[in-house]
């Protein structure tokens, strides 16, 4: 059977799509495989892992409970594909080996990533890192990393988030209120 050129570039144009979206939202996740060193030297590991049935399944209860915030935290986690995190925490100060971590920071120099926020603290030697990746104007993925003299936590969300809802959220849930100014858009769509 023989179809149509336009249903034929139809079909091409739709895989090549979704081939795009499938590597952008791959490219957000981080490999977290190469921190054996840091679980062997850990004195306690957390990990966490919420995707797939376990998201879906927070997701579709988040949007029916009572709770305005819920239903809110559930709207702006709606397009989410996964949430990872370690976390390490080590006896003794400077137990670790910081070259762990470079692997991570590696992998948040290839393209699409790009650093929005980068703290230091001389108390207990704090340093954060926050790295976000767009897909377009949509951001796709956030990684963050912070370590201290006794201790390295890694988060990775990706899929796309809604800043505008977790802005609303700030203050509460454990979210940090975050003040970011708007600009009011023209009818001709100019700000």
């Amino acid at each position: 059977m023989k179809l149509p050129i336009k249903y034929t570039i139809s079909m091409l144009l739709l895989f090549v799509l979704t081939a795009i979206t499938a590597v952008s939202a791959q490219n957000a996740r981080l490999q977290f495989d190469n921190l054996k060193g840091l679980e062997d030297r850990a004195e306690d590991v957390i990990e966490v892992n919420i995707d797939g049935k376990l998201l879906k399944l927070a997701k579709r209860v988040l949007v029916k409970v009572k709770d305005k915030d819920a239903k809110t935290v559930g709207e702006a986690i709606k397009g989410l594909e996964g949430i990872y995190v370690r976390v390490y925490n080590f006896k003794a100060a400077n137990e670790y080996d910081i070259a762990d971590i470079e692997t991570i920071r590696a992998q948040l120099k290839s393209p699409g990533w790009e650093k929005l926020a980068n703290v230091r603290s001389k108390k207990n030697n704090q340093k954060i890192d926050v790295y976000t990746m767009f897909t377009g104007d949509v951001m796709s993925g956030v990684a963050v990393i912070l370590s201290e003299d006794k201790s390295i936590a890694l988060v990775n969300v990706i899929g796309p988030i809604d800043i505008d809802t977790l802005v609303e959220l700030g203050g509460n849930w454990s979210i940090p209120e975050i003040n970011i100014e708007k600009t009011e858009e023209n009818n001709d769509g100019t700000n």
